[in-house]
């Protein structure tokens, strides 16, 4: 109970600037858990799909992976579903490739969605401890003005360890929500990488079944 009653009193004593900071940071606090947990069901159903997926490629049953991707609809099946429809029609890999690397500029973005503002609203949750500082501050120096000067002294101190709370309660928001920040980019990250990954190995496949397709031909 003590550490409860110092964090209530911690926050008391900080003011009003100390509620927009705790908004700002449970705002994006959810943001973060938010994106997680999306961006986790995209890499596990990504994962679950590229494993039923790839022995299907390798085995060169592209009408079986097309249906695949039609009736998926992780983010891996979108990018594969592009070039399977390009590889039933075209042969050649740039064409497939062009397709499959404009899928992904579409998807990028999706998982990158709201990632950003999660910084934004560490940067902010920054900014208004330092706002209420100075505020608090001045609102200090303004009523030391008239106080007794025997006074001055310890009131004055009393009113800036006051006022430094909302700069110490924006950074606690802050770090957290900056940390949150780097590991959603890791993570998002990884996925684009494993989706590129998966982009070359389906590219190979097709190209290597389109070569020993013309081979049987010309035998």
């Amino acid at each position: 109970m003590g550490v409860i009653n110092t964090i209530v009193a911690f926050f008391l004593e900080g003011g009003f600037w100390m509620y927009p900071i705790m908004i700002v940071g449970a705002v994006g606090a959810a943001t973060g858990i938010e994106r997680f947990i999306k961006l986790t069901q995209i890499e596990r159903a990504n994962k679950s799909m590229w494993s039923r997926m790839e022995p299907v490629l390798v085995k060169g049953d592209f009408e079986a992976a097309r249906k695949m991707t039609a009736d998926d609809t992780s983010t891996v099946s979108k990018l594969l579903q592009v070039g399977l429809e390009r590889q039933g029609t075209v042969r050649r890999r740039d064409d497939i490739e062009i397709a499959m690397e404009e899928e992904m500029m579409g998807i990028i973005p999706l998982l990158e969605k709201r990632t950003g503002s999660i910084a934004l609203y560490a940067n902010i949750s920054t900014l208004l401890g330092l706002l209420g500082t100075i505020l608090g501050l001045i609102a200090a120096f303004n009523a030391v003005a008239n106080a007794n000067p025997a006074e001055k002294a310890d009131l004055l101190s009393a009113s800036i360890s006051i006022a430094m709370n909302t700069t110490a309660f924006g950074l606690v928001m802050a770090i957290p929500l900056l940390f949150m920040h780097y590991f959603l980019n890791y993570k998002t990250g990884t996925i684009v990488d494993s989706l590129e990954m998966i982009s070359v190995r389906t590219l190979n496949v097709i190209t290597k079944k389109a070569k020993r397709a013309e081979l049987e031909q010309v035998a």
